[in-house]
């Protein structure tokens, strides 16, 4: 990982050498396999451990207009640092590594891409991307587990040329990557006023701060198990009650409507 972690993986992932030629290939032609329509990044988040760099993740995600942004684990999450551009990205959660992976391959067509300096790596200024993206983000210390390795069809990296540091911050390394790939993708600029970009009305929050909101399916889900376990709990058919409601059915009407 960028944030830090080994600084050469020699076996990053299976058939690493062929994956690096693969992406080798796509950079030889940058721009030649682009989609006709502007393709899409997305990032997976996983044991990212300190507050301030998942909302500084955020805030570069909507910057670069990441599609979705796919938590691992926990619904709940930081976003200190994210300076209120949480609401303006679309959350995902997942139980693990490999239920995300599946998700961004055959809903969404993506690769998927690790973000480590390792043997096998391509440098991202070669822009070695294909189509809609997916990157995956390590741990600041430990970098990408090999569990997450074994995930990723390839690896890229972001080249150095000073002396004083051993890699990047994982929020800074995210931005880089982020960025390079908004320039392959030819993602149109957003609109400016004076020196700052113009920000869209804020949407509606669709759950409690640093939290995964509910897709519609699970919202759906919820509302078919409290009606079932309501069903559940109601008074069962052949009981006192309902022969007590049926003799109630049966009486003459003595309401005072009806005497008068």
């Amino acid at each position: 990982m960028e944030g830090g972690g080994p600084s050469l993986r020699s076996e990053a992932a299976t058939n690493s050498g062929q994956a690096k030629a693969d992406l080798s290939e796509a950079a030889s032609g940058i721009g030649a396999n682009r989609d006709p329509v502007t393709p899409s990044s997305f990032l997976i988040l996983y044991n990212v451990g300190k507050r301030h760099n998942i909302g500084m993740i955020l805030r570069s995600a909507t910057a670069f207009n990441v599609r979705e942004v796919c938590i691992i684990g926990n619904r709940r999450f930081s976003s200190f640092g994210d300076q209120g551009t949480e609401v303006y990205i679309n959350f995902r959660l997942f139980e693990d590594v490999q239920q995300c992976c599946t998700y961004l391959r055959d809903q969404q067509g993506c690769r998927i891409l690790g973000v480590e300096i390792a043997d096998s790596a391509v440098g991202v200024q070669n822009h070695p991307f294909q189509g809609p993206t997916a990157f995956m983000l390590g741990n600041e210390g430990a970098g990408l587990s090999d569990k997450q390795v074994s995930h990723c069809d390839g690896l890229i990296y972001i080249p150095q040329h000073g002396p004083g540091t051993a890699s990047l911050n994982v929020a800074i390394a995210a931005s880089i990557v982020l960025h390079h790939f908004a320039i392959w993708a030819g993602m149109a600029e957003r609109e400016r006023t004076g020196p700052k970009y113009n920000v869209a009305p804020r949407p509606l929050r669709m759950g409690a701060k640093g939290t995964v909101p509910l897709t519609a399916e699970e919202v759906a889900a919820k509302r078919e198990l409290r009606e079932a376990n309501s069903q559940a709990q109601a008074t069962p058919a052949g009981s006192d009650t309902d022969a007590n409601l049926l003799e109630e059915s049966e009486s003459p009407d003595e309401s005072p409507a009806a005497l008068s």
